[in-house]
């Protein structure tokens, strides 16, 4: 059966043998390269993009523009009033207007001229970013979450001149930059809300030219250059990451890498996506990109509303026969469980979802499998990261068995390499996941050592994943590759393994293993959820507010066993599992610095942070 043909099937629900068809179908096979690439598609040669005509991203918004027949482009809103769009031209003028305004200035239209966006999500940030692109110049996105020293990190190591910004307070905190003589290289701020002459006097004062994005825009419109294209190979953007130690790592993707990597996200879902246009015309959202751990509260969240034994057990009943037409390929939202069970719950996401995404991090099987029966919408799970652009894999459509992020994309093949000191071979198909593709960054931006760290002589991508390839050619994350140590005795332990097990416990919001070489045993940092715990705690005749529940004892020893009760069943040895936990009362967060932007845990900073806490813990062990 060929691929379209099969996806076509997915959409005629009378079909109930198609779950038993991809339970046994390959999704993945064997490439001559050493790697494992996706069933999808004709061709031998992986995908680099999706048309002809779209190898760019410049050339990706003009079709758009001659596809819509200049339909509505970018929409914004202020609270309570109707949406005011802008159409592809207007889009693509006011682009054509910006960038040649930035050359008229002195701005080089290559891919060696950087230009920085410090801004939030807003229409100008995508006509700044649509410039760049217009004109070959490369968008180099600025977060204030990256905190204030990565900001000055980037901007120098990017050698970044003109910085374009939304607010005067973005603008505040690069002048302030300037007069401590941090980063000499910055020339022009331009900013896209009004402000006063103040903050062009303090700019004159410290050589930085300030100005507004109309004015800017104005010049270019005086002054117009026709677009100056990009190849494929050209650097599109640099997304720099924050690793959990060091500076941030300036990740280099061509306008190849991006578009390789969404082509293979539509190869993917070829034909379900047309679907969608009738829902967009209603605003509501049809896509919803989300993390685990936003699944998990709305998965808890739900069952706490069944508060009785009964309604808990009605749930389970109606998620296990919408379940099994999941499991036979039928994805609807019209069956009598939806009308008595689900459709409030439907209702409270907008009514319109046709795909979840989901990514970043592993999802609980039973809170995936739930969510893909009460929610009546293909919900599809993603491994990736920022150095192969986004993703990798991505689950097959009408695959919907949890446990697995689904097969290699189309346009990059995976390979799994051993990992002998933590026993993973891949002839027993485990080992740390390689990645090689068009979609494979070129590098860190001016960084040849962690650059050789992560990207090997033959263009594989190493991870720092484990993962396991299942029967049917999907692959499972089982394991982290860094962040792994010995425990006195020997035994190799990787804390984040046994974080994904016991964050499932029901009152938990966040927590912490700790461990090293001096010592034979783990610790835990818990932060309790403070929406579930207290009513957690309620169950076991605990009461209090929240505050003085993470004070109480019988809290801890309930949360502790429960800890130890999900290690066992996931079968963690117990050298693996904590033996003493500290309950904390407020979330690791990227304001307290525990969490990177990206919402990970800071692994050197909590050890630092609950240093106190954790020598605590070990001497209440031994006593």
């Amino acid at each position: 059966m060929q691929a379209q043909e099969m996806m076509s099937g997915l959409r005629i629900p009378e079909m109930d043998d198609i779950g038993q068809f991809f339970h046994s179908l390959p999704t993945s096979t064997l490439h001559e390269h050493g790697g494992r690439r996706s069933m999808m598609g004709n061709s031998p040669k992986l995908l680099t993009h999706y048309h002809d005509d779209a190898r760019t991203m410049y050339e990706v918004f003009q079709r758009g523009l001659h596809i819509s027949g200049d339909g509505p482009c970018l929409g914004s809103r202020l609270p309570n009033q109707p949406y005011k769009w802008m159409s592809y031209r207007e889009v693509t003028a006011r682009a054509e207007h910006l960038g040649s305004g930035l050359l008229h200035q002195g701005c080089q239209p290559n891919p060696h001229q950087f230009i920085g966006v410090f801004a939030q999500n807003r229409p100008e940030w995508i006509i700044s970013e649509l410039a760049c692109y217009t004109y070959s110049m490369v968008l180099v996105p600025l977060y204030d979450t990256l905190g204030l020293d990565a900001i000055r990190f980037i901007i120098n190591t990017a050698d970044i001149s003109t910085v374009i910004c939304d607010k005067v307070e973005k603008a505040q905190v690069l002048l302030d930059n300037m007069e401590r003589k941090e980063t000499p290289g910055l020339r022009r701020i331009i900013l896209m809300d009004a402000f006063d002459s103040a903050l062009m006097e303090r700019g004159k004062d410290c050589s930085v030219h300030v100005q507004a994005i109309q004015e800017v825009e104005a010049l270019g419109r005086e002054h117009h250059r026709e677009p100056i294209p990009p190849a494929p190979d050209d650097l599109s953007i640099v997304c720099f990451t924050s690793g959990t130690t060091g500076n941030p790592k300036g990740v280099m993707l061509t306008h190849g890498n991006v578009v390789a990597d969404f082509s293979g996200f539509l190869k993917v879902t070829d034909g379900d996506i047309r679907l969608l246009p009738d829902d967009m015309k209603a605003l509501r959202p049809t896509i919803f990109p989300v993390v685990p751990r936003l699944l998990n509260r709305m998965y808890d969240k739900i069952f706490s509303q069944a508060n009785s034994p009964l309604k808990r057990w009605l749930l389970n009943f109606a998620a296990k026969r919408k379940g099994a037409e999941v499991s036979s390929g039928i994805i609807r939202s019209d069956s009598i469980w939806d009308k008595i069970f689900f459709s409030k719950i439907q209702a409270s996401l907008g009514g319109s979802l046709r795909m979840i995404i989901t990514g970043a991090a592993p999802t609980s099987p039973s809170v995936l499998g739930f969510l893909r029966a009460a929610l009546g919408c293909q919900v599809y799970e993603a491994y990736g990261q920022t150095e192969c652009t986004a993703g990798c894999t991505f689950t097959t459509p009408g695959d919907w068995t949890p446990g697995h992020v689904g097969a290699p994309l189309p346009c990059n093949l995976i390979k799994l390499v051993d990992v002998p000191e933590k026993n993973y071979f891949a002839s027993k198909g485990e080992g740390e996941v390689c990645v090689k593709g068009p979609n494979v960054f070129k590098g860190y931006l001016k960084d040849p050592e962690r650059t050789a760290e992560t990207l090997d002589a033959d263009g594989w991508l190493h991870t720092g994943d484990i993962g396991k390839w299942l029967p049917n050619g999907t692959l499972k994350i089982i394991d982290r590759k860094k962040h792994i140590f010995k425990l006195a005795q020997g035994e190799y332990i990787s804390p984040e393994k046994i974080e994904s097990i016991y964050i499932r416990s029901e009152p938990v919001a966040q927590l912490y293993v700790h461990g090293d070489s001096l010592q034979s045993c783990l610790v835990g940092i818990v932060v309790p959820d403070p929406d579930v715990m207290p009513e957690w705690a309620k169950k076991k005749g605990i009461l209090g507010t929240y505050k003085d529940l993470c004070k109480n004892t019988e809290l801890k020893k309930a949360i502790l066993e429960d800890l130890v009760r999900l290690g066992k069943a996931s079968g963690l040895h117990s050298f693996e599992q904590v033996k003493n936990i500290y309950i904390h009362n407020e979330m690791f967060s990227i304001e307290n610095g525990l969490l990177t932007p990206t919402l990970k845990a800071k692994r050197p900073e909590l050890k630092e942070f609950f240093k106190e806490k954790i020598h605590q813990l070990y001497s209440s062990i031994s006593m």
